[in-house]
C-alpha cells in the first residue's frame, strides 16, 4: 500500500503539485484547484492533529468497516464521495498560497514519521495507525490530484 512515509511515494505527491495550475480543468465534483488544495491542506492538519473534527455518529458505525475496504489496497477512491461536515471549501481562495501551504504540510507530515500522525480518532475511520495514517493521507491526496489531471 503506497503512503506519505515512502520517500518515492511523497516525491510523487510533491511532483503532482507542485505541476497543479490554478486553471487546472476539473474532471469532477464542484472546487476549483485553489479550493482543492485548501481542502487537502486541512486534512493533513487533521493528519497532524493540528485540528480535531469530532466523530460522526456514522463513522462510530461503519466508519471501521469502511477503513478495511478504502486501505485493502491501492485502488484509487472513487469519485464524489461525501467529506467530513464543513471541510468542502466554498469560499475563494489564492491559489499560490494554498499550494505552498499543502506542499508544507505534506512536508512536515513526511519529515515527522509516525511521530508526526495524531492519536486522536479519525472522525469517520475511528482511530488509526501511523501507517494507515499515511496510506490514507496519499489516497486523499491522490484521489484530489487526479480530479485536476495532476
Amino acid at each position: 500500500m503506497k503512503g506519505l512515509f515512502d520517500a518515492p511515494t511523497a516525491d510523487e505527491i510533491r511532483s503532482r503539485i507542485a505541476r497543479l495550475a490554478p486553471d487546472s480543468p476539473r474532471q469532477w465534483g464542484t472546487m476549483n484547484p485553489a479550493q482543492m488544495v485548501a481542502h487537502c491542506a486541512e486534512f493533513m492538519r487533521i493528519a497532524t492533529g493540528e485540528i480535531h473534527p469530532p466523530r460522526m455518529l456514522l463513522g462510530r458505525l461503519i466508519g471501521p468497516i469502511v477503513r478495511r475496504v478504502a486501505l485493502r489496497d491501492e485502488r484509487p477512491s472513487p469519485r464524489n464521495m461525501p467529506t467530513v461536515p464543513g471541510f468542502a471549501i466554498a469560499d475563494e481562495r489564492e491559489f499560490s498560497s494554498e499550494r505552498n501551504r499543502l506542499a508544507m504540510l505534506v512536508d512536515r507530515f513526511v519529515s515527522g514519521g509516525a511521530n508526526a500522525c495524531t492519536t486522536t480518532p479519525h472522525s469517520f475511520f475511528g482511530r488509526l495507525t501511523p501507517e494507515q495514517w499515511s496510506a490514507l493521507m496519499y489516497k486523499h491526496l491522490d484521489h484530489h490530484l487526479r480530479q485536476f489531471d495532476a
